[in-house]
């Protein structure tokens, strides 16, 4: 859960960067006294408060750094939710020069909540393809908070059936609570549609890396996570569902979501211990919110870094590579 910032209203991507989750209570008190002094100091030059700004600010700080330092699992959940994170398309802004986004599936319609494109990345083509939830509550509704029905899993394969016919490689953002569940989309087939999605990321002959940057839920984050190369966010998370659907499936309430997010390993963390993923990539103290430009390019970096280690294999490497990584996770390593 969140709340708002003293003094701060919300709706606007500025105003969402000063939304304080629940346990970050102290470090809003802390800011909101430094901003208040501020604004003290404007109204009135002579007051002197340069001295106690300093203290307050570096107390501020030691605390955002323990806190963010020693995360529950809950916590990071709170974290990966945060309405001010970087979404799909302010990495495609800052990243991508000359992204023409490309709609529809070819069979039903378009869905906004998968995007894809391709563009210009550090000086080669690229795809890219990923989840958007929208900044604020118009963008949201218009993307169904990033939960995607089949025509949007359909687009992303279309997408990655024309990457390989040019041989281009392909990059995946994933962040979704999961697919849509509604009548709809269970009538248009929405889970063969994640499986031909998941299949299509298996079998293709480019490079495919793939990114969690936020929410990774269930079969509907699969669906374009299954690459060559499985990178999450520090503060992301990833798992078959969401803490709050296993809590009401195990223990029939909700109540419980803070004891299975623990229980789940859904942190970039354990994930990378299992296995699971390939690379944890840190975050700004404070999370990605805090600092947004520098988040974004540290993970082009990466995924840059990344796409130059798998151009020298061939269509046949690159599609046995990544399927042995996937199938070595189903193996117990019994003799």
């Amino acid at each position: 859960m969140a709340g708002s910032a003293p003094g701060g209203p919300r709706g606007s991507i500025r105003d969402a960067m000063h939304t304080y989750l629940d346990f970050e209570k102290p470090i809003a008190e802390l800011e909101g006294k430094v901003q208040e002094l501020r604004l003290l100091a404007q109204e009135d030059p002579s007051v002197s408060i340069g001295d106690e700004v300093a203290k307050l600010e570096l107390k501020a700080a030691q605390l955002l750094q323990d806190t963010y330092g020693s995360l529950t699992p809950w916590q990071k959940v709170q974290v990966a939710r945060h309405p001010a994170r970087p979404h799909f398309l302010d990495y495609v802004e800052r990243l991508v020069e000359d992204f023409t986004p490309l709609a529809g599936d070819r069979v039903f319609g378009e869905d906004a909540a998968i995007v894809g494109g391709i563009g210009r990345f550090r000086g080669r083509s690229a795809i890219f393809i990923g989840h958007e939830k929208g900044s604020d509550t118009k963008g949201r509704i218009k993307h169904n908070f990033g939960m995607a029905k089949p025509e949007g899993y359909r687009k992303a394969i279309r997408l990655m059936d024309m990457a390989e016919r040019f041989q281009i490689p392909v990059v995946t953002l994933v962040d979704t609570s999961g697919a849509y569940p509604g009548m709809e989309s269970e009538e248009r087939s929405v889970a063969e549609a994640i499986a031909r999605s998941t299949d299509r990321c298996l079998s293709l002959g480019i490079p495919l890396v793939s990114v969690v940057i936020g929410e990774g839920g269930s079969g509907g984050a699969v669906a374009l996570a299954c690459g060559n190369r499985v990178l999450m966010l520090e503060h992301s998370i990833y798992s078959v569902i969401s803490p709050e659907g296993a809590s009401s499936i195990l223990w029939r309430s909700s109540d419980k979501a803070k004891d299975a997010a623990t229980a789940m390993k859904i942190t970039a963390q354990h994930l990378h211990e299992l296995g699971v993923i390939d690379r944890v990539l840190p975050e700004p103290v404070g999370g990605a919110h805090r600092e947004r430009n520098q988040m974004i390019k540290e993970v082009g970096d990466a995924v840059a870094e990344e796409l130059k280690g798998l151009e020298k294999l061939d269509a046949d490497s690159i599609r046995r590579t990544r399927r042995e990584k996937f199938l070595a996770m189903g193996r117990l390593g019994l003799s």
